[in-house]
């Protein structure tokens, strides 16, 4: 039963647990999304913990699972698959050490952000649950897939590149800095938040990544159009992000082409279509 769940895609179990999985990965990611609110986080903190540990304990098991009962046996672990599996658990894992180097640092701003690398799961699911009948259903469970990936990838990257230089605790943090540096009696001066590598100020009314979703907004509105409409990258990173967010948007351009195509040929031609 438990070979099959992890190694027989024609096998009933081997279904449900990818349907779980593919569930899971959702929420996971959706709540990572929501967890970059401060209000949200705050208010929810201990409902996040719970199914942030749910997934993981699931997506261990499915990591050890495959360790198991892949073909290749204990060499998955060094497969592209193999390293995507413990990516989306590693980072909880380190977290849950609680080691004091990581405490209030970017290093710990980044394990969190990095969770969001188990989306890269369904790409393996999508691989290993092979072809239906239906190819214009396959070529639109991709498009979804890959779209998906590139949206909370892509707005998880652009906000912590550049939103995480004026998150409350950074700022919190730089003006406490200069507090310390003031002159006793004299009006200290105001945290400016710059970019690490230019040194350029950002100013207030340039900071729009202030969390995930607010990212998510801007990254499909430069996946569909040739700009970025109301939001922008100030930062060199911030705009490394969006170079690659808009090389992908053709990506994604070219596979919707591709299932639109497909489902022309079969409308107009049947069958002959899907051979």
């Amino acid at each position: 039963m438990l070979k099959k769940t992890f190694s027989d895609p024609h096998s009933f179990t081997f279904q449900i647990w990818n349907k779980l999985i593919a569930v899971l990965i959702f929420v996971s990611c959706v709540l990572l999304a929501l967890e970059s609110i401060p209000e949200v986080a705050e208010q929810y903190a201990s409902s996040f913990s719970f199914v942030e540990w749910l997934a993981v304990a699931v997506f261990t098991l499915d990591y050890f699972g495959h360790l198991v009962y892949s073909e290749k046996g204990w060499k998955y672990a060094f497969t592209a698959w193999g390293i995507i599996d413990l990516l989306s658990i590693l980072p909880s894992y380190l977290m849950l050490l609680n080691l004091t180097a990581l405490q209030g640092s970017k290093v710990l701003r980044l394990l969190r952000v990095a969770r969001v690398l188990r989306v890269l799961k369904l790409a393996r699911m999508m691989t290993s649950s092979g072809k239906s009948t239906n190819p214009v259903l396959d070529n639109l469970k991709i498009y979804f897939i890959v779209l998906f990936s590139v949206l909370m990838i892509s707005s998880t990257a652009m906000f912590f590149v550049e939103g995480e230089l004026y998150a409350p605790e950074v700022m919190a943090a730089g003006q406490h800095a200069l507090d310390l540096k003031a002159a006793p009696g004299a009006e200290p001066e105001k945290f400016m938040p710059t970019d690490p590598i230019t040194g350029n100020p950002i100013p207030e009314d340039k900071r729009f990544f202030t969390s995930i979703p607010t990212a998510m907004w801007w990254c499909i509105v430069t996946l569909t159009t040739t700009g970025y409409g109301d939001m922008f990258p100030v930062t060199v990173g911030g705009r490394l992000v969006a170079a690659v967010t808009m090389l992908l948007g053709l990506v994604l351009f070219g596979i919707l082409l591709n299932v639109i195509g497909n489902t022309l040929m079969l409308v107009l031609f049947g069958e002959k279509a899907k051979e």
